[in-house]
């Protein structure tokens, strides 16, 4: 099949190589969102996805709302597009284009975790489990019906970074063996349990913000789901600590909340509302991301202060 395939960040790229890759299809355009300034200096950068698809001399469409602007799409006569990560939402003339529509790779097990920080909050919640699903794209925010799903263990110290590449890695895999299901007409479509759906909120920088009165599993996830972006931190004094990893944790009580029970050699130990976290990288502002070891040689901190 001619596949129009819509991404924008790294994670789509394994999805756009495993089309490029399959025997059966071939990507005709990708479509992906507008250059934009980013960083201090406001540098216009490429997506992820248009530098890969310039790279593989694809031809590349970067439309501010394809609904705006469908027949950008004619010349290519594609007969499916596959969205993965795209950031746009696609009405209906989008979604009645092609003869087999439209396709998205959504990492997650759907109707859990619906939206675009899926990765994210299945860690932060604690989850021990996640997947990806391939479903047929209608008018609802991942209400579609699933063509397939498969799930993944999620490692008890994964960050969302590592997590994020193995599920790119599945999505790939499951998309192209939807796309041969859908070709040789043997697809199957499950509507969704939409009375067990989650939609969680996008993850914003101040998510990041560790409450020491939560229990330590807790602050653990979150540091694990922060990371790579927004970082967790707390603040210390004036200065903002960002926390990149956090190690064992325990259900002891032996301080107040927020209190650093240890700050030496042996650990960084600091008591939450429920139990003991003990952080192993860190990285003060402007700096490099650091052992705890590292951090505590080059600032002192007594036992018993008390974080923000």
């Amino acid at each position: 099949m001619k596949v129009a395939f819509f991404g924008t960040p790294t994670f789509a790229i394994q999805s756009l190589q495993s089309i490029i890759a399959s025997k059966n299809h071939k990507v005709v355009c990708v479509v992906t969102q507008p250059d934009k300034p980013t960083g201090r200096g406001g540098k216009v950068q490429m997506p992820p996805v248009k530098e890969f698809a310039v790279q593989n001399n694809i031809p590349v469409l970067q439309p501010e709302r394809i609904s705006n602007e469908i027949n950008i799409l004619d010349e290519f006569a594609p007969d499916i597009i596959v969205t993965c990560a795209f950031g746009q939402l696609l009405k209906q003339n989008v979604l009645d284009y092609c003869k087999h529509g439209v396709i998205n790779v959504h990492a997650s097990l759907l109707p859990k975790y619906r939206g675009s920080s899926p990765i994210q909050w299945a860690i932060i919640d604690g989850e021990t489990q996640t997947g990806v699903t391939i479903m047929q794209t209608e008018l609802g925010l991942d209400t579609g019906d699933i063509i397939i799903m498969e799930k993944l263990d999620i490692n008890p110290n994964e960050t969302a970074g590592e997590l994020f590449g193995r599920l790119a890695d599945l999505g790939a895999k499951l998309l192209t063996k939807a796309l041969d299901n859908i070709q040789n007409g043997t697809a199957t479509r499950t509507p969704q349990k939409h009375e067990l759906a989650t939609k969680p909120p996008m993850i914003k920088k101040e998510d990041g913000k560790i409450d020491w009165s939560r229990s330590a599993a807790q602050i653990k996830n979150q540091i694990r789901g922060m990371n790579p972006w927004p970082i967790a931190f707390f603040q210390m004094g004036d200065e903002i600590i960002r926390v990149h990893r956090a190690g064992n944790v325990t259900t002891q009580i032996k301080g107040k909340v927020g209190e650093v029970i240890t700050a030496d050699k042996t650990g960084f130990v600091i008591q939450c509302g429920n139990g003991t976290i003990h952080i192993e990288q860190l990285q003060s502002s402007g700096g490099k991301i650091l052992s705890y070891r590292e951090f505590l040689n080059g600032k002192k901190i007594p036992t018993g202060t008390i974080l923000g």
